[in-house]
């Protein structure tokens, strides 16, 4: 009986962004084909078409915060579910060709999401160098091997993959800088299973604007003891003042907790996308009591008294 095909990984390229090095830290990449795409757009939509399994995007960043395309294209267009997320550590190489000195750095290329996050080092020790902005990181390590820049800020992979030289690694601004990626799929049967370390993400769009939409929002989720880890407002491309949520929350939807949340912002709510149940990348944090009603086994105890109400005697 012939093997299965390797996976096929559709990812925001060029080669050599941090997006690939996210991507290849999944164990099944190893033997996977990948496929570089120009935009988030494309990556996703490539899965959406079957001719990827899954395609890896950035999701925000701890420094720059959110990336909004990446929010965007995953509130619209036919539904895809986040399988994983990896966080990766970023810092940045500053590489140039071969023969150049510091000293004669006046150019940069970059993402300006990354230039943003070096700005500081930059200023102490390539003063006056000026930003020609790139789509990616990679895509400045491509315009410096080229002759279109002096140097790039990108991530090593890229300095390695296009022949650059490295001037300065590990540079940031910010200490612990992160980014989250996730990898998105066609929908094809249930969550992965809860692993009691898990999140749950959303796109939530509110059947119409009135003092307090968003509060029932929220109430739904904070009455039922489960917490956000993100939330944010991104236009619905209907008109000024038209706004849906994107919002990540602690647990998986097979929990009752969150299971009743959804249940309940599905009745109130103009729409909700669910885009999956996952585990964290991030390590579990220590365990620490609910607020009384909230915990798996308070839920589970009230169903089951709520059922024997219905079936018969208490």
């Amino acid at each position: 009986m012939p093997g299965l095909p390797p996976p096929r990984y559709a990812y925001l390229g060029p080669e050599g962004t941090f997006t690939e090095a996210a991507l290849r830290s999944l164990p099944s990449a190893s033997k996977a084909h990948l496929m570089p795409c120009s935009t988030v757009p494309a990556a996703l939509d490539a899965v959406r078409q079957g001719e990827a399994d899954g395609a890896m995007v950035p999701l925000e960043n701890s420094v720059e915060g959110s990336v909004a395309v990446t929010l965007d294209a995953l509130a619209v267009g036919e539904p895809l579910l986040i399988a994983r997320e990896v966080v990766l550590p970023v810092a940045f190489a500053v590489a140039t060709r071969p023969g150049i000195a510091p000293e004669d750095v006046r150019t940069i290329a970059t993402i300006p999401h990354a230039h943003a996050q070096v700005r500081g080092w930059l200023d102490e020790h390539l003063p006056g160098a000026a930003l020609l902005p790139t789509p990616s990181t990679a895509d400045g390590a491509r315009v410096v091997a080229e002759g279109g820049a002096d140097a790039a800020v990108c991530a090593p992979i890229a300095a390695e993959r296009y022949g650059l030289v490295v001037l300065a690694s590990d540079v940031h601004d910010a200490l612990d800088a992160q980014t989250r990626f996730v990898l998105a799929v066609r929908p094809s049967g249930p969550p992965p299973p809860p692993t009691g370390w898990d999140r749950t993400s959303l796109v939530a769009f509110i059947a119409d604007d009135h003092a307090g939409a968003l509060l029932e929002l929220l109430t739904e989720l904070a009455v039922r003891g489960v917490n956000l880890t993100r939330i944010e407002s991104r236009p619905t491309g209907e008109g000024l003042g038209r706004y849906c949520f994107s919002i990540d929350c602690e647990g998986h939807v097979a929990e009752p907790r969150v299971g009743e949340a959804l249940a309940a912002l599905r009745r109130t709510c103009l729409d909700l996308r669910f885009l999956g149940s996952y585990p964290r990348a991030d390590a579990a944090p220590e365990s620490t009591p609910r607020r009384r009603g909230t915990s798996e086994a308070e839920f589970r105890d009230g169903a089951a008294w709520v059922e024997r109400l219905r079936t018969g005697p208490v």
